[in-house]
């Protein structure tokens, strides 16, 4: 489905425009922000898609999310959200964390919205880029992520299941390089880091299963599951993205990741620059996201 030379080369002109001619997308500038929130809104458009901001005030400063929408079909029997959050920690211009969940976000909508004109698909995907995911909003009712979940909520609105994507653009391959959260170091998980993992809580367990199964039919992007009890809260780390905005309003809710600072040395430094990325390693990760899309008919 995906054209893989093709693939790596809009996710790196993605990187570019997001950490290179726009940089730093923190609170510290909210220009800033909103010109990745205008880039990130036009592409949508671009490829045919509606898309809209949905506004919010923090501290006296304008932020949004960037909501755009793929249905096929009149009434679609499951509805889905793929997000990631736009904005970076301060300091950092942010390229694994989380430009490269942005750029596989758009290319992810971009090759769906190219699929559905050729094949019959059951499904809506609502596709949204969240607003101040990173300090000091994190863990607050100003995360992106918490705004658009109570609202979902609020107005009763059916998600089948929510795909949080944050940083998926590491890989290593030395064994050693891929640590993990205690206890999980006990367990027989990879030494290396060549594989994108999707964590859920219990609740999500079936939606989890089925996320693997289609992913394990790319066999080139390895993937590892983990399962978590009570919402994450016994492994903190777990629960460090926007899909725990989810789990806590009881919605079915995953994390895909290239597991942050267990695998990454420059997470949250000056030196996370979209050199350091493995543009293929995402690219396996649009496909591998399409092959549980193409799967709902």
């Amino acid at each position: 489905m995906v054209d893989m030379p093709e693939a790596e080369e809009q996710l790196r002109a993605h990187l570019k425009v997001l950490t290179e001619t726009i940089g730093e997308r923190s609170v510290r500038f909210p220009d800033n922000m909103q010109k990745a929130a205008v880039y990130i809104r036009s592409f949508f458009k671009d490829i045919g898609l509606p898309a809209w901001r949905e506004p919010y005030d923090y501290r006296g400063i304008e932020v949004a999310n960037v909501v755009a929408e793929i249905t096929s079909g009149p009434d679609p029997a499951r509805q889905y959200l793929l997000g990631a959050h736009y904005d970076s920690v301060a300091g950092t211009v942010g390229a694994d964390d989380n430009a490269s969940a942005v750029a596989v976000l758009l290319e992810t909508a971009r090759y769906l919205k190219e699929l559905i004109g050729r094949e019959k698909l059951d499904l809506k995907l609502k596709l949204v880029a969240f607003a101040l995911e990173e300090p000091p909003a994190y863990g607050t009712r100003f995360m992106g992520s918490r705004v658009h979940a109570s609202r979902a909520r609020q107005d009763r609105e059916k998600i089948d299941g929510m795909i949080c994507l944050e940083m998926v653009g590491y890989a290593c391959h030395e064994p050693g390089c891929q640590s993990y959260p205690f206890p999980l170091g006990f367990l027989n998980y990879p030494e290396a880091g060549n594989f994108i993992g999707i964590v859920g809580n219990f609740k999500s367990g079936d939606f989890t299963r089925a996320l693997k199964n289609e992913f394990e039919k790319n066999a080139e992007l390895p993937v590892v599951r983990l399962t978590v009890p009570f919402n994450g809260w016994i492994i903190p780390a777990v629960r460090l993205s926007d899909h725990a905005s989810f789990w806590d309003q009881g919605y079915k809710a995953v994390m895909i990741t290239d597991s942050a600072y267990f695998r990454n040395p420059y997470y949250h430094t000056p030196a996370d620059t979209m050199e350091k990325l493995d543009y293929r390693f995402m690219a396996e990760l649009v496909e591998s996201l399409l092959l549980f899309f193409k799967s709902q008919r």
